[in-house]
């Protein structure tokens, strides 16, 4: 069955997007990671191995931060285990309609 989303509002449009994750953060809001962003994710060499990571991020930040434009937040978490200088696992998302979606997701060296 084929359905024409063209006539339908950006969150709508979005709802009918494959999610690679769903999870509740720590504020209690839906955060998604859809097929799309998770492309974006791993353009970063071996991000791909660490989905368990976003989503421990999601639930138990260790420092969560807002942009100060838009309703974007950063997630942070820290993983002493890796052998590569970044250590802090940053989780970029967006907030529409309080709903929350993962724009990308990488390692960096400090908060």
């Amino acid at each position: 069955m084929f359905i024409n989303i063209e006539g339908l509002s950006k969150l709508q449009k979005i709802k009918f997007m494959d999610y690679i994750l769903k999870v509740i953060d720590k504020t209690e809001r839906e955060i998604r990671l859809t097929k799309e962003h998770f492309k974006h994710i791993i353009y970063h060499k071996g991000m791909e191995n660490y989905i368990e990571e976003i989503k421990e991020t999601l639930r138990n930040p260790l420092k969560i931060v807002p942009h100060e434009t838009g309703d974007l937040h950063d997630y942070y978490n820290y993983y002493k285990d890796r052998k590569e200088k970044a250590k802090y696992l940053q989780v970029v998302v967006k907030y529409l309609n309080n709903h929350g979606f993962i724009l990308t997701a990488y390692f960096v060296k400090h908060i």
